[in-house]
């Protein structure tokens, strides 16, 4: 009898659990059998793996061959599992060194030629096996993406045959050295600010919302520049830390997104007639939706009214504790989903009320019944709401141009760092304990904002925003103490719907 132990990673939501793959040979009838609670991809592995193991010339035995894939009460899923059982084979015939399989794992989808295919979340699988010092086998066509994480060790492979040549003579195989994705991958032509004329206020307003990573509500009427405006704030963000780029590209490679550059925000931007489980997340075996897609990045919904009610409810508590779980009977996924939400809409369905078509008697409760598709509870998480109104001809046929992103992007770069190193977070993502001690008011600054927020009948949760956006404004400024005039502006991006 002849026993091989291989090492691999399955896929559960953002996590990689290391799976045992235990080969047994025994004598009796031919026969192949796969326990440990397989899927029919992972069942029908047994024909991928014996065509490639005999395309690639190594014999297969025929014995009664049983494989394993501990624990036992994990769903093992996907075709990943192919190289890791024709290795386990070879190894336990004696046609490989088991020696070489100590401190290695191996992940990736079998051709019947004995060519390695692609799968997705080879990201995860990488970071879990950098943790444990683990080297990685994997498919060519994955070893940019499973080398992000520092210090791993990946062998990207195309052929079983290369794989095994790797692990015969291991002195000779070179671990995949990666570029800087900095470096490697081309900047993104980002529309520039300077293109928009007027609208300084919304400029304005952009410009602190992407220092403070706080949620923005633009409301005006059609070609009042909102969606230009929203186009251009992914060019004056701040880049991303290391540790934002190995979260986003963790869910990327878990969504099999990979066209994304590496280390760009991620830019989401669902279509109104989006479902809930477009926005949120879902399916049997739950995939990340827009939410968790535009982690660390932005979610823009344009027409916001014109989204589903019950499909705008699903952001609530994301945008609030920055994550979606996904329950479903036989398991519980949580996926990250901190991103910054910028949304736009019309006063009303013409988009005019000032000049109300024909046949519209009461433009105010056209406005109002339009409006009221939006939730107080929903508006109350957006930080800043703002008015975008229309230009005049007179002022749009003026060709000076304004501020550049990269000026703004500068001083947005400055405010996030002045965060960062105070409470290693966005202002957005302050906590309630935090809020007492970076966000401190002097006694007449106290009274002031006490019945300003009684005036305008804001919430609890409308109170700390006011106080995370003045802390902002007192960033750019690099202000070490919050002001009266701070108070003031942060109170003016609440004044549209005062929730």
């Amino acid at each position: 009898m002849a026993l091989a132990i291989v090492k691999t990673r399955a896929r559960v939501g953002m996590n990689a659990p290391e799976v045992t793959v235990e080969v047994h040979l025994s004598n009796g009838l031919p026969a192949f059998n796969i326990v440990g609670l397989p899927d029919a991809a992972v069942r029908e592995s047994k024909e991928r793996v014996r065509s490639a193991i005999l395309n690639s010339e190594f014999d297969f035995p025929q014995r009664r061959i049983t494989i394993n894939l501990a624990p036992a009460d994990l769903p093992k899923d996907g075709g990943r599992f192919d190289l890791p059982i024709a290795i386990g084979i070879l190894a336990a015939s004696e046609q490989i060194p088991a020696a070489a399989l100590e401190q290695t794992e191996f992940v990736g989808e079998l051709a019947l030629s004995g060519q390695l295919r692609p799968v997705e979340g080879v990201l995860t699988a990488a970071i879990a096996a950098t943790e444990h010092q683990h080297s990685l086998f994997v498919p060519a066509a994955n070893a940019a993406e499973a080398a992000v994480p520092r210090h791993s060790r990946i062998f990207p492979c195309g052929h079983l045959i290369q794989v095994c040549g790797n692990l015969k003579q291991p002195a000779s195989a070179q671990p995949f050295q990666s570029a800087d994705p900095k470096d490697a991958e081309p900047s993104m032509d980002y529309p520039d600010l300077a293109d928009v004329k007027g609208q300084h206020q919304a400029k304005r307003a952009l410009e602190v919302a992407a220092a403070g990573k706080h949620n923005l509500l633009m409301m005006g009427p059609p070609g009042a520049g909102k969606s230009m405006l929203a186009a251009r704030l992914p060019g004056i963000l701040p880049p991303m830390t290391d540790a934002e780029m190995m979260q986003t590209a963790a869910i990327h490679s878990v969504s099999r997104i990979n066209s994304r550059p590496l280390f760009q925000r991620p830019i989401r931007t669902p279509h109104h007639t989006a479902s809930g489980a477009a926005l949120a997340g879902g399916g049997s075996n739950p995939k990340p939706g827009e939410i968790s897609l535009a982690h660390n990045g932005i979610l823009f919904l344009d027409e916001l009214p014109e989204f589903p009610r019950k499909v705008l409810e699903v952001l609530r508590e994301p945008l609030e504790s920055g994550e979606i779980a996904l329950s479903r009977a036989a398991q519980q996924i949580t996926y990250p989903a901190n991103f910054q939400l910028i949304a736009a809409l019309n006063p009303c369905p013409c988009g005019h009320p000032d000049k109300p078509p024909e046949g519209c008697n009461n433009p105010q409760l056209c406005c109002n019944k339009y409006q009221s598709k939006l939730s107080g509870p929903l508006l109350d998480r957006i930080d800043m709401h703002i008015q975008v109104d229309a230009l005049p001809i007179s002022e749009l046929q003026h060709h000076e141009r304004g501020e550049s992103s990269d000026s703004v992007r500068d001083r947005v770069s400055s405010a996030r760092q002045i965060q960062l190193q105070r409470q290693g977070c966005p202002n957005h993502d302050l906590s309630a304990k935090q809020l007492d001690t970076v966000c401190a008011l002097s006694e007449n600054d106290t009274r002031f904002l006490q019945t300003a927020v009684e005036r305008l009948g804001l919430s609890a949760r409308g109170y700390h925003r006011i106080l995370k956006v003045a802390r902002t404004l007192a960033d750019l400024e690099h202000s070490a103490a919050i002001s009266k005039r701070h108070l003031t502006e942060a109170l003016s991006y609440r004044a549209l719907f005062a929730v």
